[in-house]
């Protein structure tokens, strides 16, 4: 709706232009108003419409065209005013200037809409459409049935366009200010029966009862914030009897000891620690099991740590057990270089824990290839006999099942059966079987 003096004064200028061709009085309009504001200010020119608020027939017929224009490019089914136009092409059969309107709007609503009508103005248009008969109207079963496909959503009394206001006679509205002045109960009912028979009575008149299908935008501000009751304030600061507040005593402690852990395996990593720095990381990882996840180590540093402080490798390796990584250090202990260390440390593994069974013998497989593959006959020799000592730990004390790498067990017997340790071994594997 047109929400200001200004406003209505550019609508008002631009209905005035009535000499002039619709389809400039049509830009005038678009000149006076942005497209965002189309939609509300048609709406008041219906509301003016309706309520007689436009009386001159030529400034009516202004005001019914640009309704139309406005949306003329839209289908049916989505242009906004098509419903009141019907409404009003019904309506147009008696009072002043009727018939000019009813002509207009059989022209307006034809299918297809006549193209010259734009190209008159509305004194041309009501010197010629009002001398002679009534136009047949126009098929609006495509009107009808887009508002009835629209209605299926609406309220009942909003799909009958009844007017949710009515207003009160003068004489009744004075009745009911007079009895909010003197603030009487009985005199602010009294007045609102009066007010109530005077609605009755407009009523009766038709001419309160606006089947208006544009109601006014009624001013809805947000209700006043209300003060607290007592009740509130418990949910604001509940106080449950036998409650307490549940602290975490381990914040804000001195970390020394993990910076100090964290330092020693640093130096891990790089080379052998002195017996009682490695004894102090020990005793420092029994005492709080979590500090592991926090020394620093990754898969990646395995091999260093394994190198240099084999001891440590185990206790850290033994703690990781439940560890969702602890998949990435088996695989970075299975593809590392073989070593007297590395042989310790699998071997310490076994007899502590319940290694997978997999990881084992991929272990004995990469041991044996090394030796395989190994071109320094000196360090040959040294690696052969180190595997035979650690795979004889394992079948003596069961760890795995020979008969599971029998055969690949026996060929590397086989091949370096001039060791005394191959040939040791290979005799244990002739015991078991």
């Amino acid at each position: 709706m047109v929400t200001d003096a200004k406003e209505l004064t550019a609508l008002l200028e631009v209905l005035k232009e009535d000499e002039k061709p619709f389809e400039v009085v049509s830009q005038a309009f678009q000149r006076a108003f942005g497209r965002s504001d189309h939609f509300r200010i048609a709406c008041a020119l219906c509301a003016m419409l309706t309520d007689g608020l436009i009386t001159a027939p030529a400034q009516r017929l202004v005001a019914l065209f640009l309704l139309y224009d406005l949306y003329r490019g839209e289908p049916a089914a989505t242009h906004p005013f098509l419903e009141f136009l019907a409404e009003q092409l019904t309506r147009a059969q008696s009072g002043p200037g009727s018939r000019v309107e009813h002509n207009l709007l059989c022209l307006l609503l034809a299918d297809p809409p006549n193209k010259d009508l734009s190209k008159r103005s509305a004194l041309e248009i009501r010197a010629t459409l009002g001398a002679g008969e009534p136009l047949p109207p126009p098929d609006l079963g495509e009107v009808q049935r887009a508002v009835a496909e629209r209605e299926r959503y609406m309220p009942a009394l909003r799909r009958h366009g009844v007017h949710p206001t009515v207003s009160a006679s003068a004489g009744a509205a004075d009745a009911l200010q007079r009895a909010a002045a003197d603030g009487g109960e009985l005199a602010l009912s009294a007045a609102c029966s009066a007010a109530a028979d005077g609605g009755a009575a407009a009523a009766a008149g038709l001419r309160e009862l606006s089947l208006a299908a544009h109601e006014p935008a009624f001013v809805r501000p947000p209700p006043p914030l209300l003060a607290p009751t007592q009740e509130e304030v418990i949910w604001l600061s509940p106080c449950v009897e036998g409650s307490s507040l549940l602290w975490d005593n381990s914040m804000c402690t001195d970390n020394a000891k993990g910076t100090e852990v964290r330092e020693l395996m640093s130096k891990a990593f790089k080379g052998p620690l002195v017996p009682q720095q490695q004894q102090q990381v020990l005793s420092e990882l029994e005492t709080d099991a979590k500090l592991v996840y926090h020394c620093g180590l990754t898969p990646k540093r395995l091999p260093d740590l394994v190198e240099n402080n084999p001891v440590i490798a185990i206790e850290v390796l033994l703690k990781l057990m439940a560890s969702s990584q602890i998949t990435d250090y088996f695989s970075v202990l299975v593809n590392m270089d073989i070593s007297l260390h590395s042989m310790e440390v699998v071997n310490r593994l076994t007899t502590a824990v319940d290694l997978p069974t997999e990881f084992v013998h991929l272990y004995i497989s990469n041991c044996i290839s090394s030796c395989e593959n190994i071109k320094d006959k000196y360090m040959q020799n040294r690696l052969v006999r180190l595997v035979c000592v650690f795979l004889q730990s394992l079948i003596r004390n069961k760890i795995i099942n020979v008969h599971d790498l029998l055969v690949e067990v026996q060929a590397f017997c086989i091949e370096f059966s001039h060791i005394r340790e191959a040939a040791g071994l290979f005799r244990l594997l002739k015991t078991l079987e």
